[in-house]
């Protein structure tokens, strides 16, 4: 047991450390060899046999690119090293002893509900907050991270590049304060990856500022949804800040009779059982699993995972929203099908903001990914829908901010043509009326003017521009996905009194236009 600050100090830097390192999935070896260290003493430093000095800590901090928490702790420990000499003594209040000194927030409480309801995993967490710091606090990080094929790690990595998560699509919302008197919380990004997100929760709104002071206790939840396509059968808590009580909760369809067991991870130990059983129990057809703990140990995980027992898991070819084998599942709305592999729906904000246009060439590795990830949803909704009239596919519909389309002609064997930074620069006179459909709103479809004919401007991506003259068909999907990247739908086009027409109702689905 330790009996210092410092030793206490030193401890949750190597607690830090490890924990990162677990995260990239790296060995000692492995990050020794990155940092220009011996393998023992990464060793001997995760043990608390060596403190951190200052160049290990920024090399650690450098290869593990733990955005300032490892740097923090080191600052942490090398601030109570000088205080030692240079402060004069002084009692300090005793902690509890689940506290660490040197801790600011205290989770109180917190509960973790996990709930799949019509072809999505949706989460909710809410955490009972105690400053017991010194300082006010203004924002709070959360994760999220995916992992559809937890077993199979390349495989995962692969469909992950493929079919990234976006903040789009993760509609996330966090709030602050007592039910009733909750305060909207601001988000900022942190880090954006395909399968992983951090999220700065900012203590403010629009209307102002609320930080967390010393001695002052709050509430804050919040809520993301992730589609069954790219949810692994699995959930995970770590610790990360001293909790006095966790509590982890799957709400589930009880037709699928779901099978449940959990493990627990720790700095010291692999996988094992958790130690009390999960309870079970039955409400409007739902199965309600729930697991709790106090005094969760620091830096530990505890994983609830699940089989279902009764046909397939509903994201594995089954249809969503319906008990997996019983032959009476309702067919999935087009628009149902659409958001479920990641196509960002109507009434989505960033469907009505102009994107950002790419600087070229510097900007080419971005458009050059911005392009395969088009190409690769692309590749995806050619097994969903047959498109006889062609397709586009702009990237605000995929969750991205920058100016590229994909657009392909409706003919056998056509290859998808990418646009960088398109601008109509001449249309012709003459237009024509045709049904339109859009993969963000595809249960309908509007009857939409075009010109026959567009020139549109765009970038190569050396930086060069060239003008491309499209015509017909062609003329009318380009139109169709530079509107999307001005932050206009094609109901903005129709005219005044013109309905939509449901897909249900519309003849010629799969049929080229005729001109």
């Amino acid at each position: 047991m330790t009996s210092s600050p410092i030793d206490r100090a030193a401890d949750t830097f190597a607690a830090e450390l490890a924990q990162w390192r677990l995260d990239r999935a790296m060995t000692k070896k492995q990050l020794a060899a990155r940092m220009g260290f011996d393998p023992s003493y990464i060793s001997h430093v995760e043990g608390r046999r060596h403190r951190p000095t200052e160049d290990f800590a920024r090399r650690a901090e450098a290869v593990l690119g733990a955005g300032g928490a490892i740097w923090q702790r080191y600052q942490e420990y090398d601030e109570l090293r000088h205080s030692r000499t240079s402060a004069p003594p002084r009692d300090p209040p005793v902690p509890e002893q689940w506290m660490p000194p040197g801790t600011g927030l205290i989770v109180e409480q917190e509960v973790a509900t996990l709930a799949y309801r019509d072809g999505y995993y949706h989460c909710a967490i809410r955490r009972a907050l105690y400053n017991a710091g010194t300082d006010p606090v203004t924002r709070y990080l959360v994760r999220v991270a995916v992992d559809r094929y937890p077993d199979d790690p390349d495989r995962s990595n692969r469909h992950h590049r493929e079919h990234p998560l976006t903040f789009v699509e993760l509609d996330l919302h966090a709030f602050c304060g007592t039910p009733g008197h909750q305060e909207p919380m601001q988000w900022r990004k942190k880090h954006d990856r395909d399968a992983f997100k951090e999220v700065w929760l900012l203590f403010e709104n629009s209307d102002g500022r609320f930080p967390l002071y010393p001695g002052q206790r709050t509430s804050i939840e919040y809520t993301y949804r992730v589609g069954q396509e790219k949810w692994g059968q699995w959930f995970q808590r770590a610790v990360r800040l001293p909790t006095r009580q966790l509590t982890v909760r799957l709400d589930l369809p009880e037709a699928f009779d779901p099978q449940v067991w959990g493990v627990e991870t720790s700095l010291s130990a692999e996988d094992a059982p958790l130690r009390t059983p999960v309870r079970r129990h039955r409400v409007n057809g739902r199965s309600v699993l729930e697991w709790s703990t106090d005094a969760p140990l620091l830096n530990a995980r505890y994983r609830l995972e699940w089989r279902f027992r009764s046909g397939p898991p509903p994201h594995s070819g089954g249809q969503a929203g319906s008990p997996a084998g019983t032959g009476t599942r309702p067919e999935p709305r087009a628009s149902e099908r659409m958001r479920a592999i990641g196509i960002v729906q109507r009434g989505a904000e960033m469907l009505r903001q102009q994107v950002q246009p790419f600087e070229l060439p510097a900007d080419e590795a971005v458009a050059l990914d911005t392009v395969a990830r088009l190409r690769a949803m692309l590749a995806r909704l050619d097994e969903l829908h047959p498109f006889g009239k062609g397709v586009g596919l702009a990237a605000p519909q995929i969750g991205l901010p920058w100016a590229a389309a994909l657009v392909r002609a409706p003919e056998p064997g056509a290859e998808p043509l990418a646009l960088l930074n398109p601008r109509v620069v001449d249309t012709s006179v003459e237009t024509d009326d045709q049904y339109e459909g859009c993969l963000s709103y595809f249960d309908v479809r509007g009857l939409v003017p075009r010109p026959l004919r567009v020139d549109v401007e765009h970038s190569r991506f050396d930086g060069g521009r060239v003008i491309t003259s499209f015509e017909r068909a062609m003329a009318r999907l380009v139109a169709h996905e530079i509107d999307h990247l001005e932050g206009r739908l094609y109901v903005d086009r129709m005219a005044p009194g013109t309905s939509l027409v449901p897909v249900e109702e519309y003849r010629d689905s799969g049929r080229p236009w005729v001109y």
